[in-house]
C-alpha cells in the first residue's frame, strides 16, 4: 500500500489569485456574489441519500448586512441524529473496505472542483455568510480547504508506504483500519477549509462522520456538501446535522459507537465535550480519539532592534485581518519604549486607512464580525477600556450595529501587562499593547509565556539573532506556530502544520499526516512462511 503501486498527483499549494481591478476573477465572484446574495438558498440536513427537510428553520443573514435573509436552514431534532448515526454506521460496511486510491480519488475530485467550476460559488458563499473579504475568502474557502484535500492524500499515501521491516523467516506489514465506529466532526464559522477538512480528513483514511457546521457558516457548508456529492462521495460517508449543539452533541457521545471527535471551537465547549466523554467511557466499544484545536490569545513581541515598519505591518495584518476572528489572530503585543512611538505612528496610519463595509466593495479591508453577541462582548471590552485608568485607546473605539455587526479596529495601551484585554480571549478587532522598558526584555519574555492559559500562536520580531534565539527558548510552550519576523497569522498546507497545546488544544496539526494518524488504527501482520515444528531452543541442549 502507498506510492509503490501508484503515484498519487503531487501536492501542491493551490496558487492565489489576485482579484485585482480589471481582472477577469474579479468580476466573475462579484457575478456570482449578486446572484446568491439576490437569491435564497434553502439548507437541507444530509443524511444518507436524503435531503431531510423538517419545517424547523432558521434565517442565514450576512453579517454586513443582518436585515437581509439570504436563504433558511433546516434544524434536527434528536431521531435525526440518531438516523445520522445509523446511516453513517452502515456507510462504513462497504467505505472502510474501499481500496484507499479509491477515497482518494474522491478528494482528489473535490479538490479540482473547488479550485475549477466551484470556486466562485466557495468564495462568494464565503463573503457572505461569514462577512470575508476577498482575499481572505480565497485564501481559505478556495486555496486551503483544495491544500487540505490534495495534501492529505499525499499524506495517507505516505502513511501506508511506511512498514516495518520485514527479514527471512518473516513478512511484517501494517495496516492503518479506520476507527471502529463513526467520527463526530464539529466545526467552526471562521474557516471554510476547516469545516471542509475535519469530516473528509476522518472519511479519506475509512471513517465515517456525522458533521455539526456552525450556525454562523451554513452557506458555504451547504457548498462543500454539494461538491463532496458531486465528487462522488458515497451516501451517508459525511452525514451533515444542524440544529441545536447540545442536543446533537449528547445524542452522539451517548451511541457506544461513538469513535472519535474531531473539532475547531471554543476551550469551554471542548473541555465539556472531553468531560462527557470521560463520564460514558464504559459505554464506548473502543477508546475515542479525542482531537481538538481551541482558543488562543496569540502574541506579537517586539525586540528593540526590529524595524518599526515590520512590526506596525505584523500587527495591522496579524490583528485586524477578518476583523481579528482567526484562531492565531494577534491579540496582545509587547513593545520596547525605544521603537514604540514610531510603531505607534505608523499603526495608527495604517488603520485611519482602512475602508470598512460589506465585502462586495472590494476597497474594504475590515467587514463586520459574525453575529450580535459577539459584537455585544467587544463592544463591552472597548466601553470599559475606556473608563480604566490603566488603559487608553489610540485607535478605533466606535462601533455600530445600525446595518451591520460593525467594530472598528481597536487598539488599546495599557500600564498593566496583567489588564483584563491582555488576557481575555475576545476573538474581534481588539488589540492591546503593552510598552515595556528595553533592559527588560528578558522579563517581559517570561512575563508572555506566563499571562497565558493558551498556547497557539505567537511571532518574535527582531533582527537580533541572540534576541530571537532567546525568544524562541523561553516561548518554547507559548506557541504551537511560532514565528520569527512574521505575524503569528498565516500557516499554509504542508508548509506550517497548525494547532497548539496548554488550553489551544492536543496539538495534532492540521495540514500534516500527524493528523491523519490520529484517524486510524494500526494493525501489524506477522506472516511467517516456514512455522517452527519444535518447542526447544539451542540453550536446552
Amino acid at each position: 500500500m502507498g506510492k509503490g503501486f501508484f503515484q498519487v498527483p503531487p501536492a501542491v499549494n493551490e496558487p492565489i489569485k489576485s482579484y485585482a481591478p480589471g481582472t477577469p476573477e474579479r468580476e466573475s465572484v462579484l457575478e456570482t456574489y449578486k446572484k446568491l446574495y439576490n437569491s435564497k438558498v434553502e439548507i437541507p440536513l444530509y443524511i444518507g441519500a436524503k435531503e431531510v427537510k423538517t419545517g424547523q428553520t432558521k434565517s442565514i443573514r450576512p453579517p454586513h448586512d443582518h436585515q437581509k435573509e439570504v436563504g433558511v436552514y433546516h434544524t434536527a431534532e434528536k431521531q435525526h441524529v440518531e438516523d445520522a448515526i445509523s446511516t453513517a454506521l452502515e456507510a462504513r460496511k462497504k467505505w472502510a473496505k474501499l481500496p484507499w486510491e479509491q477515497r482518494a480519488a474522491v478528494f482528489l475530485k473535490a479538490a479540482d472542483l473547488i479550485a475549477g467550476p466551484y470556486r466562485d460559488k466557495m468564495n462568494a458563499s464565503t463573503m457572505i455568510g461569514q462577512s470575508k473579504n476577498i482575499f481572505q475568502a480565497e485564501i481559505d474557502s478556495a486555496c486551503e480547504i483544495v491544500d487540505f484535500l490534495r495534501f492529505n492524500v499525499e499524506y495517507m499515501s505516505q502513511i501506508y508506504e511506511e512498514q516495518p521491516e520485514s527479514d527471512a523467516q518473516a513478512w511484517n506489514r501494517v495496516e492503518h483500519r479506520p476507527l471502529e465506529g463513526f467520527v463526530y466532526a464539529i466545526t467552526p464559522f471562521n474557516f471554510t477549509a476547516i469545516a471542509g477538512n475535519l469530516p473528509s480528513s476522518a472519511a479519506l483514511m475509512g471513517n465515517v462522520a456525522v458533521w455539526k457546521p456552525s450556525d454562523s457558516q451554513m452557506y458555504s457548508a451547504q457548498v462543500i456538501m454539494e461538491v463532496f456529492k458531486e465528487a462522488g462521495l458515497p451516501d451517508g460517508v459525511i452525514n451533515m446535522i444542524i440544529g441545536d449543539p447540545e442536543m446533537i452533541t449528547d445524542t452522539v457521545l451517548a451511541s457506544p459507537d461513538f469513535a472519535g471527535v474531531h473539532f475547531t471551537g471554543s476551550t469551554n465547549v471542548f473541555k465539556g465535550i472531553w468531560a462527557k466523554i470521560g463520564q460514558n467511557i464504559h459505554n464506548y466499544k473502543t477508546y475515542p480519539r479525542i482531537v481538538g484545536e481551541t482558543g488562543g490569545k496569540d502574541f506579537i513581541v517586539a525586540h528593540n532592534s526590529a524595524n518599526p515598519k515590520v512590526v506596525s505591518t505584523a500587527l495591522a495584518r496579524g490583528a485586524f485581518e477578518f476583523q481579528g476572528q482567526k484562531c492565531s489572530a494577534a491579540s496582545r503585543s509587547y513593545i520596547p519604549k525605544s521603537i514604540w512611538p514610531e510603531v505607534k505612528s505608523l499603526l495608527v496610519e495604517d488603520i485611519k486607512s482602512f475602508k470598512m463595509g460589506s465585502p462586495e466593495n472590494m476597497e474594504n479591508f475590515i467587514n463586520a464580525v459574525i453575529h450580535e453577541a459577539s459584537f455585544d462582548k467587544l463592544a463591552k471590552y472597548i466601553d470599559q477600556a475606556k473608563k480604566d485608568n490603566e488603559a487608553e485607546i489610540i485607535a478605533g473605539g466606535n462601533y455600530d450595529k445600525s446595518k451591520g455587526w460593525f467594530v472598528e479596529p481597536t487598539v488599546i495601551v495599557t500600564t498593566d501587562p496583567k489588564y483584563t484585554t491582555m488576557v481575555t480571549e475576545l476573538f474581534g478587532p481588539v488589540l492591546t499593547v503593552y510598552v515595556y522598558d528595553d533592559d527588560k526584555y528578558e522579563e517581559t519574555l517570561h512575563l508572555v509565556d506566563e499571562t497565558s492559559q493558551y498556547g497557539l500562536t505567537g511571532s518574535i520580531i527582531s533582527t537580533d539573532r541572540y534576541a530571537a534565539s532567546l525568544a524562541t527558548d523561553i516561548l518554547e510552550n507559548s506557541a504551537g506556530n511560532f514565528y520569527i519576523n512574521d505575524k503569528c497569522t498565516g500557516a499554509v498546507v504542508g508548509r506550517q502544520p497548525f494547532g497548539g497545546a496548554r488550553n489551544s488544544g492536543t496539538n495534532d496539526k492540521a495540514g500534516s499526516k500527524l493528523n491523519l494518524l490520529r484517524w486510524t488504527s494500526p494493525r501489524l501482520i506477522k506472516e511467517t512462511f516456514v512455522p517452527a515444528t519444535d518447542y526447544r531452543y539451542p540453550f536446552m541442549g
